[in-house]
C-alpha cells in the first residue's frame, strides 16, 4: 500500500474528469485514470501526471457494467493498495437530444445505467471497502464526490433522461451522506455549469452569445480546472463538518435573478 491518498476518478480521460484527474495529482493523490473507448486518451493523462512525478494508473471499464465496477476497485486496490476518493464524474448526454415526445426507452437505460445506477452502486462498493481500510486503519477516512449539473435542477425538454437522472443524483448524494457520516466518509455532489468540453463543443456558439447576454452573473465559459479546484477543495480538511453540500461550480447560474 502506498503512502499517499489514492483517488478514483471515472471518465478521467478527458474534459472535466481529466481536469479533475490533474489537479489531485498535483495534490498529492495517486490518480486512477478511468476511461472506456479512448485509451490513448487516459495514457496521455497518465504520462502528464507522471511527467510532474505524480503517480497514476489507466484503467477501462464502463461504470454502467456491474463486472467493470467491480474491476475499477479491485484494480485501484491492486495497483495502489487503497482508495480515499472516489469522484463518480462518467456520464453521457441524451442520444439524439430527442424531444421529450419522441424519448426512446434506449436512450433512457442507457443514460440512467451511466448517470445514475452506475455511480450508485460503484460508490456503494467503493464505501464497504473504504469502511474496512478505515476501521483497520489504513486510510483516515474517505470521500465520495459526485459530478452532477445544473441539468439537476434546469429543464431541457430534449434531454430528460439527462436531467432526471442528474436530479437523481441530488438525492443519491443525500442518502449516502447521512449513511456514511458515521462511518467517517464525507459525501459531495459538486454541480458544473456551463463548461468547455467535448460534451458541450457542439452548442458553443449557443452559450457563447448566452454568456455574452448575462446568462451567468460571472461571464465566461467555466473550465475542467474551475471544477477541479472544487473537488480538490471537497478532498482537503478544509471542510471538515460538512457532508451532502452541493458545491456550484457555475458562475452563479443558480442565483435566481429579475
Amino acid at each position: 500500500m502506498i503512502d499517499m491518498p489514492v483517488s478514483l476518478i471515472t471518465g478521467s480521460s478527458r474534459g472535466i474528469g481529466r481536469g479533475i484527474a490533474l489537479g489531485l495529482a498535483k495534490n498529492g493523490h495517486a490518480v486512477v485514470v478511468n476511461y472506456f473507448r479512448s485509451p490513448d486518451s487516459a495514457e496521455q493523462v497518465v504520462a502528464e501526471i507522471e511527467s510532474h512525478g505524480g503517480r497514476a494508473v489507466a484503467v477501462r471499464g464502463d461504470v454502467g457494467s456491474r463486472d467493470d465496477r467491480a474491476g475499477l476497485i479491485d484494480q485501484t486496490y491492486e495497483h495502489f493498495g487503497r482508495l480515499d476518493v472516489l469522484v463518480n464524474n462518467a456520464g453521457i448526454t441524451s442520444q439524439g437530444r430527442k424531444d421529450l415526445l419522441d424519448a426512446t426507452e434506449e436512450s433512457w437505460e442507457l443514460v440512467f445505467a451511466t448517470n445514475l445506477k452506475g455511480p450508485f452502486f460503484l460508490a456503494q462498493t467503493a464505501a464497504n471497502r473504504m469502511i474496512s481500510a478505515i476501521k483497520a486503519g489504513e486510510i483516515p477516512r474517505g470521500t465520495i464526490i459526485n459530478v452532477s449539473s445544473i441539468s439537476a435542477y434546469t429543464v431541457s425538454t430534449n434531454r430528460a433522461d439527462y436531467c432526471m437522472a442528474k436530479a437523481a443524483m441530488g438525492m443519491m448524494t443525500l442518502l449516502l451522506a447521512d449513511r456514511l457520516a458515521e462511518e467517517n466518509i464525507r459525501v459531495y455532489e459538486v454541480c458544473p455549469g456551463v463548461v468547455a468540453s467535448d460534451m458541450t463543443a457542439p452548442v458553443t456558439e449557443k452559450y457563447d452569445k448566452l454568456i455574452a447576454d448575462g446568462l451567468t452573473p460571472i461571464r465566461r465559459w467555466g473550465t475542467p480546472q474551475d471544477v477541479a479546484k472544487a473537488v480538490v477543495a471537497l478532498t482537503s480538511d478544509a471542510f471538515p463538518f460538512t457532508t451532502g453540500d452541493r458545491i456550484n461550480v457555475d458562475g452563479g447560474f443558480h442565483i435566481r435573478r429579475l
